[in-house]
């Protein structure tokens, strides 16, 4: 009787379980990107170049831009252009963030305006990962790190 009373515990909390997982939408859905990834991409410009970096280092007070690292996710790459001025970043818009599918614009949509204000608060890149968004925190603060060390900041 333990043993039968066992095994139909063990089943039910294991069907709670299978039924409770939400995976990650994969289908390939197509949807359209975060507003935010949409108007960087049509204006997206190569990364400086080291002779443009030395130029544009002794021109600390003017106004420059300076594209991070694309980082590699799981669900895709993620890359950030850091806008200094001053000596400070004036700006951080996201190049590339995973797109996908429309759980990955619903993350992004979320994820990485409290990314970008966290950035510009801290002035580097020690934030807090976004919760639900953890991938995408990583490739964001890890993009935005090597553009702030390109940028000399």
């Amino acid at each position: 009787m333990k043993r039968a009373l066992l095994a139909v515990v063990t089943t039910v909390i294991g069907l709670v379980l299978l039924l409770s997982f939400k995976p990650h939408d994969v289908t390939g859905a197509t949807t359209q990107p975060p507003a935010a990834i949409a108007q960087t991409h049509a204006s997206a410009t190569p990364s400086p170049t080291t002779t443009e970096k030395s130029a544009t280092t002794q021109k600390s007070a003017a106004s420059r831009t300076v594209d991070g690292d694309a980082v590699d996710t799981r669900w895709g790459p993620v890359q950030v252009r850091i806008s200094v001025s001053g000596g400070k970043i004036s700006d951080v818009q996201v190049l590339q963030a995973p797109s996908e599918n429309r759980r990955d614009v619903e993350i992004n949509n979320r994820a990485l305006p409290v990314l970008q204000e966290e950035a510009l608060s801290a002035q580097s890149a020690q934030i807090d990962s976004v919760s639900g968004a953890t991938y995408t925190s990583d490739g964001y603060t890890r993009s935005l790190q090597s553009a702030i060390d390109r940028a000399g900041l």
